[in-house]
């Protein structure tokens, strides 16, 4: 390899050698991030159920907040509505369902799955005052992969508090949503099947790019750094 051959395969290798060590450095924090998340979400889910926020707490509702174990008391609300669903038992739709709270503000319960061929027939709980207890979730707006909601037509891919909750003509809805429980909703809709699932593959990532980095090394080593017999 001649002079200038090395010189400009070192000059295109070096930035590709810096950024390969840079993935690494990123998936390796990514990693230290994501542990801390399982590690926070499990916390939540080993704890005692708290009283569903309220209006007073409202404006400090974000991602941090979800899967924290709640409970609330009050009435059942009219007007279901059903969300695409893929579940560990199938596909179908979530049934979302409001709840009065007995302290005066409406949240949505998604009550948990019905099969296809259930869609706006699920049962209707009991009237009278019940007891709920599930997940805090946070609203999932824009609807699913490639699928906008439609709420002209009630056609429901993501749970979207606001919108659901304009559909149904719910004021003051609390901006979360709560899956219930499968002691909340043993049956049909069948409740408990929150997929609490956080993918941790940053270790497998950054292990690939400092591997990438370190042939990358050898090579600029061997072609560049090591003299030959052809050099001009």
């Amino acid at each position: 390899m001649t002079r200038r051959r090395r010189l400009a395969f070192l000059g295109l290798a070096l930035p590709v050698l810096a950024l390969l060590v840079a993935l690494g450095v990123w998936q390796v924090q990514r990693l230290s991030w994501k542990r801390a998340l399982i590690a926070r979400i499990d916390a939540r889910l080993a704890a005692a159920p708290i009283p569903a926020p309220g209006p007073d707490r409202w404006a400090a509702i974000g991602s941090d907040a979800a899967y924290t174990r709640v409970k609330a008391r009050g009435h059942w609300g009219s007007g279901d509505s059903y969300t695409q669903a893929v579940t560990d038992v199938g596909a179908g739709y979530w049934v979302m369902t409001p709840f009065r709270d007995d302290r005066g503000f409406v949240v949505l319960v998604n009550r948990g799955f019905v099969p296809a061929d259930q869609r706006g027939r699920a049962p209707h709980p009991a009237a009278g005052n019940a007891g709920i207890s599930g997940l805090l979730r946070v609203s999932e707006p824009h609807g699913g992969f490639l699928r906008a909601n439609d709420p002209a037509a009630d056609r429901w891919y993501s749970r979207d508090v606001a919108a659901l909750a304009a559909k149904r003509g719910l004021d003051g809805a609390a901006p979360y949503f709560i899956d219930a429980d499968a002691r909340t909703s043993p049956d049909s809709p069948r409740g408990g099947l929150t997929a609490v699932r956080m993918p941790d593959n940053h270790l497998q990532y950054a292990l690939t790019w400092f591997a990438m980095a370190i042939l990358l090394a050898i090579a600029v080593a061997r072609l560049v750094l090591v003299p030959g017999k052809a050099d001009a």
